[in-house]
Order: C-alpha cells, then sequence, then structure tokens
C-alpha cells in the first residue's frame, strides 16, 4: 500500500511540474509576442493609402459608382442587405 502511495504522489509531482512548465512557456510566447506587435508598430507603421477621384477600390469600380450602388442597395433592402462584391457583366 505503501508503495502505490507513494507512486501516485510521485505521478501528482511529475503531473504539476509539466503544467506549470507548459504553462510558464505559453506565457512567455503570448508576451513576447504581444511586445513584439508593440515593437513593430512602434517603429515601421503601416503606410496609408492616398486615394485620388481617378483611383479604383480593389474592386476595380470607382469609388464614386460603389457609393451609388450602396445607396440603392441601403434603400431597397431598408438597412438589412449587404454588398459582397461588384463585377462588371459582359455582353
Amino acid at each position: 500500500m505503501d508503495n502505490i502511495s507513494s507512486n501516485l504522489s510521485e505521478a501528482l509531482i511529475l503531473l504539476a511540474i509539466g503544467m506549470i512548465t507548459v504553462f510558464l512557456i505559453l506565457a512567455l510566447v503570448v508576451v513576447s509576442g504581444n511586445i513584439l506587435i508593440k515593437i513593430v508598430n512602434k517603429y515601421a507603421p503601416e503606410p496609408s493609402k492616398k486615394l485620388t477621384r481617378a483611383s479604383r477600390s480593389a474592386t476595380g469600380t470607382a469609388p464614386e459608382v460603389v457609393a451609388a450602388i450602396t445607396a440603392v442597395v441601403e434603400t431597397v433592402t431598408a438597412g438589412q442587405g449587404r454588398i459582397e462584391s461588384i463585377k462588371k457583366v459582359e455582353h
């Protein structure tokens, strides 16, 4: 009986040491990742894009056209509609 108790206590100690080790390593990864993100955001900010009147959005459609289509969808669907993509249909 004493042998089983000794083995059980040794197993629980190893379990606790393993869990604490994993927790500390994961905490170190999270903290170092957050520090890296802050450093990168401080010294290498994302460049801002300047839009001109003749520029086109990611869909290749002029911003004025996108605004008009958005307004129409908003009006027709009473705010329930959503535009997922805009594609030009060839005849």
